[in-house]
């Protein structure tokens, strides 16, 4: 595929946008906010679309205007009517239209600064590192759990540093998704995308499983279809008020989770230096008896699926950009935030857990779930120092965790959903999105799917979830993998084209390089994740143990093939000459652009070097 060849300062949207993107009675144009623009920082001058019309009844204003007479009924049930969809200038391609679709999403940009930081700090945290790490210490050690989370969380540093990138210079609904498509291929495109569907489809029934078996830690006289159904309708209650109710939710439960961690991290100094009630300075001991590793180096390959779960969902942050306010100033500082919780919230605690727990405690050995609070490394450390009562404490921060889980997986499916449509990757009306800009349909499949929660009351839940989730395995470090791939190929089109990175609103501070690492970290953790499913740590080599893990590998390659076959495109990746580097942008005027990138950092320079590390860092 070919596209037409623009100067910088003539980019698509500029040649096309005011003509192509029209709806019956209104036009729809893109600008620059630019209030008070003389005397604000320059970060907060808004670099994304602003919407015109043309002196219809589609005005905005035209619409609050009449919905004020309405009664609150009227307006609530209006609300789930959908948007008008755009009609666009037919000499475009299938891809531009793609392009400019998702640049142009219904969706409501009601992301704050707070949301989106707080999402990027404690969003993903969940029972994958609460529970998860009890069993990666029993299998890998206190020494390769460490070499193992640092080496996943460098990778994960690295990939959010791209996608910060891509995403803040094209702040469009679905990011990452339609990035496979625009830098790779159509094809791997369709095959990622229906992977992350699949990745985030069954995390909802899995997690209202969870959420019955935390419960039922207190009391398991009532079933577990209960609690099910008591949190199946708290989420779709939550879905209810869009992004702005997921966000304000994130960021309730991810200061619960953040503070959780800080006072284990205060206490387990403490407790390390012999402050508990049992007293007695640990240290090391736990390291040289049992020891440092468990079962060697393969014992360290096995725990990388669940490092990896345990940061499941970082890439949020990105698919956050197209209902974000003002992503060129908050979705640097989100990216930012990733190297605090891992240095802080992952690292420290993982330390602090290794010194304080020796990986042959037989409470490690057999949790009754992945959320079982009793095998907690959290509650072990501190029952250890003597201290009681605080697995209900800690049950209860795990529920939290497994409710925010739940609540982010109903959010990044439906969001997808919404992109497979815009991309012609699934029929039209799934990319349905009311006036409140809920995407309608995205939201009712991901619910559907959650009704296989009510699988927790039958006997073979256990098989069930275990090949559902499966499907989504090792999907993650694909997905990471891609957004690595497709930001290696942004920076090389620049530079085929001789266009600087002075033009970027953000650039990575690790730069290509980053993501080529990453991307090569990336392929020694699939290498060795291929060697411990052949030969998994006591037990014989079996299909069952090795799809157990690779069963999202076969989902991929079927999805991959049925596209090419589907629409005759064979192309295995576009022509880094051929690449669209410019539909979609977040700010058009080149020139303009980096004027105000050089005020921006005129205005940083003149600061002092505490506010400079600042911005630097956070």
């Amino acid at each position: 595929m070919s596209f037409p060849k623009y100067k910088a300062e003539d980019s698509i949207p500029q040649a096309h946008l005011s003509q192509t993107i029209s709806n019956t009675e209104s036009k729809y144009s893109y600008g620059i906010n630019t209030r008070n623009m003389d005397t604000m920082d320059p970060m907060d001058i808004e670099g994304y679309p602003v919407y015109s019309y043309d002196n219809s009844s589609q005005s905005p204003i035209n619409i609050n205007k009449e919905e004020e007479k309405q009664s609150w009924g009227k307006r609530f049930a209006d609300s789930f009517k959908r948007v008008e969809p755009q009609v666009f200038d037919p000499s475009l391609t299938q891809t531009q239209e793609a392009y400019l679709k998702s640049a142009s999403s219904p969706l409501k940009r009601q992301l704050q600064n707070r949301h989106l930081q707080m999402i990027a700090i404690g969003g993903s945290i969940g029972a994958a590192l609460f529970v998860g790490a009890g069993t990666a210490l029993h299998t890998g050690g206190p020494a390769g759990v460490l070499i193992v989370w640092i080496l996943s969380s460098t990778m994960i540093y690295l990939t959010v540093q791209a996608l910060g990138e891509l995403a803040v210079t094209f702040p469009v609904s679905g990011s990452f998704i339609q990035f496979n498509t625009r830098f790779i291929s159509a094809p791997w495109g369709f095959a990622m995308a229906w992977n992350y569907v699949f990745q985030w489809i069954y995390v909802l029934p899995l997690e209202l499983v969870a959420v019955s078996m935390t419960i039922s830690y207190w009391n398991d006289t009532i079933s577990p279809a209960v609690w099910v159904t008591i949190f199946y309708l708290l989420i779709c209650g939550i879905a209810i008020f869009g992004v702005r109710g997921y966000g304000e939710v994130e960021f309730v439960l991810s200061f619960i989770k953040i503070l959780a961690i800080l006072c284990f991290i205060v206490l387990g100094i403490v407790l390390e230096c012999g402050g508990g009630p049992k007293g007695g300075y640990i240290g090391g001991k736990h390291w040289h008896h049992p020891g440092a590793f468990a079962n060697g180096f393969k014992g360290v390959c096995t725990i990388f699926p669940t490092a990896a779960f345990s940061f499941a969902g970082t890439e949020l942050v990105g698919l956050a950009a197209a209902e974000t306010d003002n992503p060129r100033k908050t979705l640097p500082s989100a990216t930012k935030q990733v190297f605090w919780r891992i240095s802080l919230f992952y690292i420290t605690s993982l330390v602090l857990i290794g010194l304080l727990v020796p990986y042959n405690d037989p409470r490690l050995q057999s949790p009754t779930s992945s959320v079982d609070a009793k095998a907690s490394p959290f509650v072990i450390s501190i029952e250890n120092g003597g201290i009681k009562g605080l697995p209900s404490v800690m049950n209860a921060v795990i529920m939290i965790s497994v409710l925010s889980v739940g609540n982010s997986s109903v959010y990044a499916c439906s969001r997808t959903v919404v992109s497979l449509a815009e991309q012609g990757f699934a029929p039209e009306w799934f990319g349905y999105i009311d006036r409140a800009g809920r995407p309608l349909v995205g939201l009712f499949i991901t619910l559907l799917f959650g009704l296989l929660g009510y699988l927790a009351v039958t006997s073979k839940q256990g098989v069930v979830f275990t090949w559902l989730s499966a499907t989504s395995g090792l999907s993650s470090f694909l997905t990471w993998g891609s957004i690595c791939v497709c930001h290696i190929r942004f920076r090389y089109a620049m530079k085929l084209r001789e266009r600087s990175t002075e033009e970027l609103a953000f650039t990575a501070l690790t730069g290509v390089w980053g993501s080529i690492a990453s991307l090569f970290l990336i392929f020694l953790i699939l290498v060795a994740q291929f060697w411990v499913a052949l030969f998994p740590i006591g037990k014989k080599p079996s299909a069952y143990s090795f799809f157990e893990v690779w069963l999202c590998l076969p989902v991929v390659v079927v999805f991959y093939i049925s596209y090419m076959i589907w629409k005759k495109d064979y192309t295995i990746y576009i022509r880094t000459r051929d690449l669209d580097i410019d539909t979609g942008r977040g700010m058009f005027d080149l020139d303009f652009m980096r004027e105000i990138i050089a005020d921006e950092k005129a205005y940083i320079s003149a600061k002092p070097l505490y506010y400079r590390l600042f911005r630097l860092w956070c």
